[in-house]
């Protein structure tokens, strides 16, 4: 699960409760707080539960402040740490983080090559000494280096367009795909470009971790259905708005809807943009049903795909942490045929975050 970070303290409880209702993985996120902070609260009062960034602003820092947050975390959790990394868009990038930007892809790639090289010489003593375009690092004393750990964490890449995610398939050890996602654009999008990454560096794709962020409509009642329905349509017309997220929509026909969000969001008319995302494409991207529904269809939408899914809706939070869901998830299906293709038949144990 990405877990809401408005309200800090409830860092002390809400990870646990993440971990008593048998979540796998717990990630933070970079918006209106710092991502690694809330994770090392929820280290002191967590036992077992992954924890991680999805994701944590990658070029709003240098390759050594992430290495250090990452370790320290690494080192507070006793190895359960991920680190998630996000390029983030370069308005923010400049205007927010007062950062440079300049090709997303290439940077990823090397900052990601340059947090490794300062990992290998923290856990194996191999001397610092890694100078590339966007970044050098070529000093490292004793005062400085925390020394080694017992394992060193796993690094995932956020990505949508092809170069990125293809990034994440070269140096990176999963890919976090955008919650702008259906079965078709991970089938013809996502799964080739990370493909494609992971032949460039002589690796297999099927060593790599996919976490499928699926956006969940669902709930008890009607009133939580609705509040959790026009939510999802209110984050989608946002997110229409953006364009590294159009060749989903336009995958599914739906390319026109920039222009005249993008006309709405100038206008700051930001209540009526979500009148304009139908039914039809809150079911392409977003999980919908009864809670007891969910389950078999997430099993759907990503057998033969991946079997780590991250469940969302952070605009209309669950007030149950989607708990019906994760149990359904975490019971192995009865064997049978499959309905239709990727149906929901017998498959592996999903891994819930």
């Amino acid at each position: 699960m990405t877990v809401p970070t408005d309200d800090l303290t409830s860092a002390r409880s809400l990870y646990r409760e993440l971990e008593d209702l048998g979540y796998d993985r717990a990630f933070s996120f970079e918006a209106k707080h710092d991502p690694f902070l809330p994770l090392a609260v929820a280290a002191e009062h967590t036992d077992r539960i992954g924890l991680g960034t999805a994701v944590a602003i990658a070029f709003a820092r240098t390759p050594m402040t992430i290495a250090n947050a990452a370790w320290d975390l690494q080192a507070l959790s006793g190895g359960r740490f991920t680190l998630g990394l996000g390029s983030q868009i370069r308005p923010h990038i400049e205007q927010r983080f007062s950062m440079p930007w300049s090709r997303p892809a290439a940077r990823m790639r090397e900052l990601v090559l340059a947090v490794r090289a300062i990992w290998s010489t923290w856990q194996d003593g191999t001397p610092l000494d890694f100078e590339g375009e966007f970044y050098t690092h070529t000093r490292m004393v004793p005062a400085f280096d925390p020394g080694p750990l017992d394992s060193v964490p796993p690094i995932l890449v956020g990505g949508v367009g092809p170069a990125m995610t293809a990034v994440a398939g070269e140096v990176a050890d999963g890919l976090i795909v955008h919650p702008v996602n259906s079965r078709r654009s991970l089938q013809e999008l996502t799964v080739p470009a990370l493909a494609d990454g992971a032949a460039r560096a002589g690796r297999d794709v099927e060593d790599l971790e996919l976490v499928c962020v699926t956006i969940v409509v669902t709930g008890r009642t009607e009133e939580q259905f609705t509040r959790s329905l026009e939510a999802v349509r209110t984050q989608l017309a946002f997110y229409a708005t953006t364009p590294a997220y159009q060749p989903v929509f336009e995958l599914h026909g739906y390319g026109g809807l920039h222009g005249e969000l993008r006309r709405l969001a100038r206008d700051d008319r930001w209540d009526e943009m979500g009148a304009l995302i139908d039914d039809d494409l809150v079911r392409t991207i977003a999980v919908v049903g009864e809670p007891h529904e969910i389950a078999p269809a997430i099993r759907a939408r990503l057998d033969g795909i991946s079997d780590s899914v991250s469940l969302v809706n952070n605009r209309a939070p669950d007030p149950e942490h989607l708990a019906e869901v994760v149990a359904d998830l975490h019971h192995e299906p009865p064997a049978g045929p499959s309905d239709g293709p990727g149906g929901p038949g017998p498959g592996p144990r999903a891994d819930t975050t």
